[in-house]
């Protein structure tokens, strides 16, 4: 009779990528963490792709876990993701380890693929292929232009604290607005910018003029970023103290992918809000969080100190939380818990609305 050979499933392995910015090295464990094989491949589209079938070349593919998926990584992330793999975000390897064991690009891989083996210091990667991408892309501008146009507006008032007497007299009494507008029309003679009261004005025209544009950018880039908030979760932009910049900053901090925040207590944690136990012995206390996304921290200030001054009922907790003799350090703390439970449920409860 014939011999009836059985059929073996091909062996799960775990793969682990060290991205940087022109190659990405891959390594392959199986289940019980053997190594199985490294190799470098050229960050594009083509290495993206030769470095998968590398992986599934040695057995069943479980998960991936990269380094970076934000960064150098998030085009890999991307594919892996469009070819049904599961992508794990893992963290660069501590000083300790890298003290005892060296540092070189296989070595992290390996230990890439490892910590997705054993599911410790991993998380679900955001997607970067949906309009929370859009959303993140257009904020990185206007915050760019918030910040420089900030920075000019410093340069201008630091400039008529040393300008001549005349110039000076006649900026230091105007409003931000109108001194601005007044700068920007002076009209010095460049043929005499050798005189340091040309040169002020030169100085103070320029940068009243940069700060003119990029007040211009910032009004651009918000009549983008407010439907778009709107059409992803309205009921998020539209919480009270929330607001067009902090519902975005909060979207953009969740993810396209909302869904790997498990947990409330998670949703706070990201943020920056979960009080830490630093409890020891007979001293039971929590600190304060000073991990998380700090941006999305202060967002969630933000909300907190536009509801201490317009909402009765934030404003009659934090009277009676005064009384109970907390500071009102302590007492903005509990607020941005409570207003971080709140917005999670706005945040999952209202699921973002698909593209139409």
């Amino acid at each position: 009779m014939p011999t009836i050979t059985p059929h073996t499933a091909p062996a799960k392995v775990v793969g682990g990528v060290d991205t940087h910015l022109d190659t990405h090295t891959a390594a392959v464990v199986d289940t019980v963490g053997r190594v199985l094989g490294t190799e470098q491949f050229p960050a594009t589209t083509a290495g993206y792709t030769a470095l998968l079938a590398w992986m599934r070349g040695h057995g069943q593919l479980a998960r991936v876990g990269v380094e970076g998926t934000g960064a150098y990584g998030a085009g890999l992330a991307r594919l892996l993701h469009e070819q049904g793999v599961e992508v794990i975000e893992v963290d660069r390897p501590n000083r300790k380890t890298r003290r005892s064991q060296g540092k070189s690009d296989p070595i992290d891989a390996i230990t890439a693929a490892k910590t997705a083996l054993a599911g410790q210091r991993t998380g679900t990667p955001k997607q970067r292929d949906g309009r929370i991408e859009a959303l993140r892309n257009l904020r990185v501008a206007r915050r760019s232009a918030v910040e420089q146009r900030a920075d000019t507006q410093r340069q201008i008032k630091t400039l008529i604290v040393t300008a001549p007497d005349q110039l000076r007299t006649r900026l230091r009494g105007l409003a931000v607005k109108q001194l601005i507008a007044t700068c920007a029309t002076l009209r010095p003679d460049q043929a005499d910018a050798a005189t340091p009261a040309t040169a002020a004005k030169l100085a103070l025209r320029s940068l009243a003029r940069r700060h003119q544009q990029l007040s211009a950018e910032i009004t651009d880039l918000d009549e983008l970023l407010q439907p778009l908030v709107a059409a992803i979760n309205p009921a998020l932009a539209a919480a009270h103290g929330v607001g067009t910049d902090t519902a975005g900053q909060l979207l953009v901090t969740a993810g396209e992918n909302h869904h790997r925040l498990t947990c409330e207590a998670a949703f706070a944690m990201l943020r920056g809000v979960a009080p830490l136990p630093a409890s020891s012995g007979k001293t039971t206390r929590h600190r304060l969080n000073r991990s998380g996304d700090r941006q999305a921290n202060a967002a969630l200030y933000r909300v907190v100190l536009t509801r201490l001054r317009w909402d009765p009922r934030t404003r009659a907790y934090s009277e009676r939380r005064t009384q109970q003799g907390l500071t009102k350090k302590e007492i903005i703390r509990c607020l941005k818990r409570y207003i971080a439970r709140e917005l999670y449920q706005l945040t999952t409860t209202n699921n973002l609305q698909p593209a139409t």
